[in-house]
């Protein structure tokens, strides 16, 4: 093992430049996509009205009260490039290949360079990180600044870390909890434990916390900028914390003791399993009964204590504020929280285990897999290449309504209004009318039928992906809890709702556990006939 090797010795640029290739060709066949689901919805619009009025509140949609960086860093790209979705994606897998230079410069210091290397390798692979890193999303980019603010932390530079922290909450608010957690836990080794950390013997390679009041304040630093960004936001809107719906669905919503409870193991899942990250923790688990391995009579050298503390302090702040706010429980929003878990797992393997690089690749190979390959249960499809097939889904069946029915009043539900009423988002060519309603489970499409005058015809699809045989599916209480606290619904195949309505299925497409159809109602029919 190659202990004393040291990435720092390579040029951040090349690493920087070396990453941003591997995303690019990785991602290739994906750029040029049209915009999905919240990228079309809220990011995408609201940087483009930042673009065309330089208003750091966005109209066109309504304001969640978001950071601007991100907005404003892709406004800036679509002026110097062009607005496109490809530029925009390139754009994205800039931030992606920063955020892996922090993860390996973080893990080469807090281990070595082999973890290093490891550890980033299974970043890029896992395939939330893969799949977000060409998205429009704000968390990824949080999760970058995050990790460099984690680096200045382990390397006792107060005023660069603040710095980053600062531009992690002004790229998306609950990037605060970071620096917060950090803050708690110096607090903790300052007043509790100070006299009682034990220092390695080795004294130069050992991180030591220091924690005295200048990391206190650089660690209170990115408040007063992100209260800034809220002051602005309350002026020009009257709401501080987004529009009434955003805080309700979000905050207000959120709040049920039962649903606390579910979201907590949920988020825990999402940071110890998810995705075929279960094979990594588990192995680690495993090899925790295992003595450490010696080089020349020594034992390989383990994270100190302190910073893997300080990571489990970040972690719990993420697992549990995420628990009680978050109307979504999404994958994306633990992007910070993961590459720790990463480089902790693959330190211990190191450590003890000494065919550790080939359970490493069993780990990679199984998160590539998961590009692919859907778990067997339900998941947001932003989390793997199921966001493609979506896409791919509306693109066509899009293309299809327009040309055949280019005058029609369409009904159908978001985020397929916006796609088919903004063209800047890649599916049409010219806005149609549009007749919403929130999803196409059986109670929402027999309302429309009495309104079935005001549509022509109807875009349906499947706004969550439905595994063939699911795990869970005969727990009733689940079902229950998930309609209850979590938004689920089942929605209604094409054929039958083509049934319902009245109406005559005329296009679908089945892919991959997704589907779309469109529905011709009688009024169209008998217009063709005369």
């Amino acid at each position: 093992m190659a202990a004393d090797a040291d990435v720092r010795t390579i040029p951040t640029a090349l690493l920087f430049g070396v990453f941003f290739l591997a995303l690019f060709i990785l991602h290739l066949p994906l750029l040029h996509l049209p915009y999905f689901w919240d990228e079309a919805g809220y990011y995408v619009p609201a940087a483009r009205d930042l673009l065309l009025t330089n208003s750091l509140i966005p109209h066109s949609t309504v304001s969640n009260a978001h950071p601007p960086l991100v907005m404003a860093y892709l406004a800036l790209a679509w002026k110097i490039l062009g607005f496109t979705p490809a530029v925009t994606r390139i754009a994205m897998l800039l931030l992606a290949a920063f955020a892996l230079v922090g993860v390996i410069r973080l893990a080469e210091r807090v281990a070595n360079l082999e973890v290093a290397v490891a550890s980033a390798i299974c970043t890029v692979l896992y395939p939330v990180f893969f799949a977000q890193s060409s998205l429009a999303h704000l968390d990824l980019a949080a999760a970058g600044f995050t990790f460099w603010g984690l680096l200045a932390y382990v390397e006792r530079r107060p005023w660069v870390m603040a710095v980053w922290f600062s531009l992690a909450a002004l790229t998306k608010e609950t990037a605060i909890l970071a620096p917060l957690a950090l803050f708690g836990w110096s607090v903790v080794t300052r007043f509790l434990w100070r006299r009682n950390m034990a220092e390695d013997a080795s004294g130069q390679d050992c991180i030591r916390f220091t924690n005295d009041i200048r990391t206190l304040y650089a660690l209170l630093a990115p408040l007063p900028p992100l209260a800034a960004w809220y002051a602005y936001h309350w002026h020009w809107t009257g709401f501080i914390f987004g529009n009434p719906e955003f805080f309700r669905y979000n905050v207000q919503a959120t709040l049920h003791p039962l649903r606390i409870v579910l979201a907590l193991g949920l988020r825990l899942w999402q940071v110890l399993g998810y995705m075929g990250l279960y094979v990594l923790t588990l192995t680690t688990v495993v090899a925790m009964s295992l003595p450490p391995l010696l080089d020349e009579n020594k034992e390989r050298k383990r994270i100190a204590v302190e910073v893997q503390l300080s990571f489990l302090a970040v972690g719990l702040a993420y697992v549990v504020a995420m628990a009680f706010i978050g109307g979504a429980v999404l994958a994306r929003y633990m992007l910070p929280v993961i590459p720790l878990v990463i480089i902790v797992c693959v330190s211990t393997l190191c450590r003890r285990v000494r065919y550790w690089r080939s359970i490493v690749g069993i780990v990679v190979l199984v998160f590539v897999v998961g590009w692919f390959v859907n778990p067997p249960y339900g998941f947001s499809m932003e989390d793997n290449l199921a966001y493609r097939d979506y896409i791919l889904l509306h693109e066509r069946a899009e293309q299809y309504l327009a040309t055949r029915y280019p005058t029609s009043r369409v009904l159908t539900a978001w985020p397929a209004g916006d796609e088919l009423t903004r063209p800047y988002l890649g599916y049409v060519s010219r806005p149609m009318h549009v007749f919403r309603i929130e999803d196409f489970t059986m109670e929402q499409l027999l309302a429309a039928v009495d309104l079935r005058s005001q549509f022509d015809v109807a875009l349906v699809f499947s706004t969550k992906y439905e595994p063939p045989h699911p795990l869970l599916a005969h727990w009733h209480l689940w079902q229950e809890w998930k309609k209850r606290f979590f938004g689920y619904h089942r929605d209604v195949p094409p054929e039958v709702a083509a049934q319902i309505l009245g109406g005559r299925l005329v296009y679908s497409e089945h892919r991959a556990g997704q589907w779309v159809g469109l529905i011709e109602m009688e009024q169209v029919q008998e217009a063709r006939l005369h």
